[in-house]
């Protein structure tokens, strides 16, 4: 089994060792494509605008980084810079300065997902799918080249900045439907009730989805647990969502505030707040009392 595992070590290496080295050059915007899949959004908003200024301005200073593509080795995959490209396309340029890596494609989805999620403006749905993405390709170097069980595959090894346990709940969010995904991507919905929601299979998960869009009510963390744990039960359809859905949230329930120094004049010092809320609700229990039998008189 040693011998088998030093061959298999000893043919990466010769393998890598093969690989032509990074080129320099530059090259025709017309011959580049999008990375197939790739998570990331290229929008013209108002930080397209600025990066347009400054492309106008400055040039172009970072290379983007492509590989050459596998059924037409003259025509190129972006793998990091597609906002770059697409800035430089608006400004009608012909070409862009590139640096070629000569790279299969899962090491061109872990390059890419490494150089595009250190970006601070990405949505919680592009982070999720850019980590599936390099799980993926992770699982599919090991099982190709055996130096890594598809079970073993660490959450550690997908983000250097986001924890393990951050890193598994963003990946469950790509098991979502997707209208729940975009609820997510918009900001709508938060991690942790989507979470929950990813274990639903697709059938539970429209039933939520129904009720999201007759109510516009979204489910609190609290609500999608209970709804996760009806499905593992067995017990969750429509009418168990709308039950669990039509449930009071806490941040719903209307609160009553009294600045604390208009009630210490009428206390003792001692007393602390939780004393104090007792003794109001005490005295406004009385009162009722006292009106309710007045009234009853």
């Amino acid at each position: 089994m040693k011998n088998e595992t030093k061959m298999s070590a000893e043919k990466v290496v010769n393998e890598t060792l093969k690989q032509p080295k990074p080129k320099l050059m530059n090259i025709k915007i017309e011959k580049l494509h999008p990375f197939e899949n790739h998570p990331y959004k290229v929008l013209d908003d108002e930080s397209m605008k600025e990066l347009v200024g400054s492309i106008k301005e400055y040039g172009l200073l970072n290379r983007i980084i492509v590989r050459p593509m596998d059924d037409a080795p003259e025509e190129y995959e972006i793998i990091s810079g597609h906002r770059r490209v697409h800035a430089a396309d608006l400004l009608e340029m012909k070409e862009v300065p590139a640096v070629v890596h000569f790279i299969d494609r899962d090491e061109a989805t872990v390059m890419m997902v490494d150089s595009n999620c250190q970006r601070e403006n990405l949505t919680l749905m592009e982070k999720a799918r850019s980590y599936r993405m390099k799980l993926d390709a992770i699982r599919h170097q090991g099982a190709s080249r055996q130096s890594v069980e598809k079970s073993e595959v660490s959450a550690e090894l997908i983000s250097d900045t986001d924890s393990g346990r951050t890193v598994q709940r963003l990946i469950r969010l790509t098991y979502l439907v997707p209208e729940l995904q975009e609820y997510v991507d918009g900001g709508k919905m938060k991690m942790l009730p989507a979470y929950e929601l990813s274990f639903l299979d697709e059938e539970a998960q429209r039933d939520i989805v129904d009720r999201i869009t007759e109510t516009e009510t979204f489910p609190s963390h609290a609500q999608a647990r209970r709804m996760r744990r009806s499905f593992e039960e067995g017990k969750l359809d429509y009418d168990a969502v709308t039950e669990i859905m039509n449930e009071l949230k806490p941040n719903q329930v209307e609160k009553l505030k009294i600045p604390m120094d208009d009630i210490r004049k009428y206390v003792p010092k001692s007393m602390t707040p939780s004393e104090m809320q007792a003794y109001l609700l005490k005295l406004v229990k009385q009162d009722y009392e006292r009106q309710h039998t007045r009234d009853a008189r």
